[in-house]
């Protein structure tokens, strides 16, 4: 990733910084020192030291051995505190923990989070092979079925909004290079109101031979708040029970997790191909 200055998009340049640090830790890269958070951040190494030492004392940060810095268990009070707040987790749990015994395969609840896919809630099969990620697990919104089901309600102009000045990572050969590539996917998604994906054929995002199906879920308002997915082995089921039992299931737990959040019914749609990828 390179060094990129840019201005502060608030009135507290500090605590932008400071949020900016802990956005540079992900599962591979749990330690970082204080010249990598320079040049990663492009700010003089003595404002990341006083950063640094301001997130330790608020227990964001733990200073780790030969003077680098790992994420503290503050971070995991404020992760369990957002869970908490949300709503729909709590609501989805049941729903999500029944069809993954009526199915037979791991479901998971997501949220977006500006360009960012975040998995929220796991409930693993009872199986020694089940999927790959759990809860904190980020993936890029454009490259991943369930993120375009997430971006679903945006028209070209909100979603250029979004992405000002965010660079679509290469994820493979099916993932859209450009905005306007983006905009054709969400549209042809959100008209399916499903995908089904194989790992086999789409982005090195997922574990390989995977299959995941997925949907959105609504609030109140009419707009998407979640999204949810059943994942499972290539050759677990055949093509044509995924495309019918399992996708039905799925589309009827995302539509009783929106009427549990005040949703209304969803008129029912001509039947369409479900999307891959």
């Amino acid at each position: 990733m390179c060094a990129r200055r840019r201005e502060p998009a608030t009135d507290v340049p500090g605590l932008e910084r400071g949020i900016a640090i802990l956005r540079l830790y992900r599962r591979d890269r749990t330690r970082l020192s204080a010249p990598e958070v320079a040049a990663e951040l492009a700010i003089p190494r003595s404002t990341v030291h006083r950063l640094l030492q301001g997130l330790e004392a608020l227990g964001l940060l733990k200073q780790a051995p030969r003077g680098v810095f790992a994420l503290g268990p503050g971070v995991l009070s404020l992760g369990f505190e957002y869970l908490a707040s949300l709503d729909v987790v709590e609501v989805a749990g049941p729903v999500l923990a029944r069809l993954r015994d009526e199915i037979g395969c791991s479901t998971h609840l997501a949220v977006l989070d500006r360009t960012s896919v975040v998995f929220v809630s796991r409930y693993p099969v009872r199986a020694a092979v089940s999927s790959g990620f759990g809860v904190g697990f980020t993936v890029p919104a454009h490259a991943a079925l369930i993120g375009r089901l997430l971006l679903g309600d945006l028209d070209r102009e909100a979603l250029g909004a979004l992405y000002r000045g965010v660079r679509l990572v290469d994820a493979g050969p099916n993932a859209p290079a450009t905005l306007d590539a983006l905009a054709v996917r969400i549209k042809a998604d959100r008209e399916s109101g499903y995908g089904i994906s194989d790992s086999n054929s789409a982005s090195s995002l997922f574990p390989r031979g995977m299959v995941a199906i997925s949907a959105a879920v609504r609030d109140a308002s009419g707009r998407i708040a979640a999204a949810i997915n059943a994942t499972t082995v290539s050759g677990a089921f055949s093509p044509a029970e995924i495309r019918a039992r399992l996708k039905d299931r799925v589309l009827a737990a995302a539509a009783e997790i929106s009427s549990l959040l005040g949703a209304a019914p969803a008129r029912r749609a001509p039947s369409r191909a479900p999307r891959r990828g």
